[in-house]
């Protein structure tokens, strides 16, 4: 019988596993019966990753600790799992910054506003966020008390994106750069101490380490970003560089440790929701290709995470390098997953085939079962297709949904 580390690199390297995995993200999943903990008198009622680490604003305590025993739990109940690590990211040592907070009433304000300002050698720049005070749902993550440089919520609730005008883009390799030595050392002994449970373990280890396009709108915003690219070409190919430096110097600190067996890139932010195939092309394919290749060059698999543009633009991903897709849904993305593999089968791995927020979250019994079963039959046992819920498992996945997954997984793997 495979590790699970065994059976995930055998798949995305198109072998034949023992079985077809079965991975779960999670993003707040509640803990299943029988399956909590606590540390420090803190129960952590809900499931995250590390993943998740410098990217969100976490509603109670995670750890690397928390990790491992989610890992435990996951393989307990048959499925496979990885440690995921989040590649620390700096801004240059002159850059400072100063936050401030107007309360609501204030001219155009209808919520309080938050700022960071920065100070940089190349000038000043304000990066002002709403902040909404909605009330959170529990396990979902929450707005910070401040603006950090990259995170979700800052998009829809931007009162002035840090980059709002194309000569802002100067200021970003101020801004955005790879870990410093701090930072570095922070991630060898966190990769040291993840690596010595992963080889104890039999699990996979995942760095996330590049942004890509993520980053052009967390900057820019979703609107901002695409008429950046259409009205000042030259300022969105300098942005695009600044990041891809950035990302370049992250990727290389997640290389140097042995644990670490994929690198992973965001794309959610990179498909044709937002980009044409052409502008993919373009902009997005050399970079994932170089980033892919310093990867390779280490004997390490290369990731890239989309949801939609799957079918138009996986051709590109394939050329560029990618060993491994996470995020084809059938469902939100209206992927054939027959079509998929006729196109992808035995060049591009796949990490999907089950929606999570329609199947899982709101399907009878009998539909979790045909959509696994769909899946499985279509891709087989020969490699190249990993079952993952797409996105993840979120606070509002049932359990009973969960355990019929695994259930139909386990008959028709």
């Amino acid at each position: 019988m495979m590790t699970s580390r065994e059976r995930l690199l055998s798949a995305i390297r198109h072998e034949r596993p023992d079985h077809v995995p079965l991975y779960a993200w999670v993003f707040g999943f509640p803990a299943p019966p029988g399956r909590e903990w606590s540390r420090q008198g803190q129960p952590r009622a809900f499931w995250y990753t590390g993943r998740l680490e410098h990217i969100h604003t976490l509603p109670q305590p995670w750890d690397v600790e928390d990790d491992f025993q989610r890992v435990d739990a996951w393989l307990a109940l048959g499925l496979d799992d990885v440690l995921e690590i989040s590649v620390p990211w700096s801004h240059d040592t002159k850059v400072t910054f100063q936050d401030s907070r107007q309360p609501a009433g204030q001219p155009g304000n209808v919520y309080p506003v938050l700022t960071r300002e920065y100070q940089t050698p190349g000038g000043r720049v304000r990066h002002s966020v709403n902040q909404t005070g909605e009330e959170y749902q529990p396990g979902w993550v929450v707005q910070p008390d401040h603006v950090p440089l990259i995170e979700d919520i800052n998009i829809p609730r931007a009162a002035k994106h840090l980059v709002a005008e194309p000569d802002e883009v100067q200021l970003i390799p101020w801004l955005y750069q790879g870990p410093n030595a701090a930072q570095k050392q922070w991630l060898a002994k966190r990769l040291e101490q993840v690596g010595a449970f992963a080889k104890k373990r039999g699990v996979m280890v995942q760095a996330w380490a590049a942004f890509g396009m993520d980053a052009a709108v967390w900057f820019c915003g979703a609107e901002g970003a695409v008429m950046l690219c259409l009205d000042h070409p030259k300022e969105f190919d300098a942005l695009l560089t600044a990041i891809q430096n950035a990302d370049k110097a992250r990727v290389a600190a997640a290389l140097e440790h042995p644990a670490v067996d994929l690198i992973c890139m965001r794309g959610w932010y990179s498909s044709t929701d937002f980009w044409s195939p052409a502008i993919f092309r373009t902009y997005l394919k050399p970079r994932i290709a170089e980033l892919a290749a310093l990867a390779h060059a280490k004997n390490r698999l290369f990731a890239y995470t989309m949801t939609v543009g799957v079918m138009e633009l996986g051709a590109e991903l394939i050329e560029a390098g990618v060993d491994l897709l996470y995020g084809v849904d059938p469902v939100q993305a209206h992927v054939n997953l027959a079509e998929a593999h006729q196109k992808f089968g035995g060049r591009l791995a796949i990490a999907g085939g089950l929606n999570s927020s329609i199947t899982l979250g709101k399907g009878t019994a009998k539909e979790i079962r045909a959509a696994i079963q769909t899946a499985l039959t279509v891709y087989g046992r020969d490699g190249g297709f990993i079952l993952l819920p797409v996105d993840a498992l979120f606070p509002d996945t049932p359990w009973a949904s969960v355990q019929t997954m695994i259930a139909a997984w386990k008959e028709y793997r």
